[in-house]
């Protein structure tokens, strides 16, 4: 259960940062496949598909399990997400990937029959959710 909650909270917390930014976007049912929230601009010329993973490792976590099968498609991103605090959601990290590299980036350990993704190669933290805005033209 632990697990589902902080997927949950994950999806919740991005859909209310994207709200912020300025998006329309509704999380999914959970029975949705590969897409936890769809999102557009205001002007509706877009749709995204966007599958969200949350590790709660704190710190400068840096691995997020995904499944085997990855939906690629240029409309379809992943935002993985970085709780580093379980107190303070300010201290979430956002990372939006194409779901292209997330399937070029994906490990598949036979030992622990997971398949995960390591990302990004760097130690610095940053907030990259706004990076999804060069897909869907931000809203004025």
């Amino acid at each position: 259960m632990k697990g589902q909650l902080t997927g949950m909270r994950g999806v919740y917390l991005v859909a209310a940062e994207l709200s912020r930014l300025g998006f329309i976007a509704s999380p999914t049912s959970r029975s949705a496949l590969a897409a936890d929230i769809l999102i557009t601009g205001q002007d509706c010329q877009r749709a995204f598909s966007v599958q969200v993973k949350t590790n709660s490792g704190g710190g400068a976590g840096s691995f997020w399990l995904v499944g085997k099968r990855t939906v690629v498609s240029d409309t379809h991103v992943y935002v993985l997400v970085n709780l580093r605090s379980k107190e303070d959601p300010s201290q979430a990290e956002y990372f939006v990937v194409p779901s292209r590299i997330v399937k070029e980036r994906t490990v598949y350990s036979k030992s622990r029959m997971r398949s995960g993704i390591r990302y990004p190669e760097r130690t610095s933290s940053t907030t990259e959710i706004n990076g999804i805005s060069s897909a869907i033209r931000t809203p004025e």
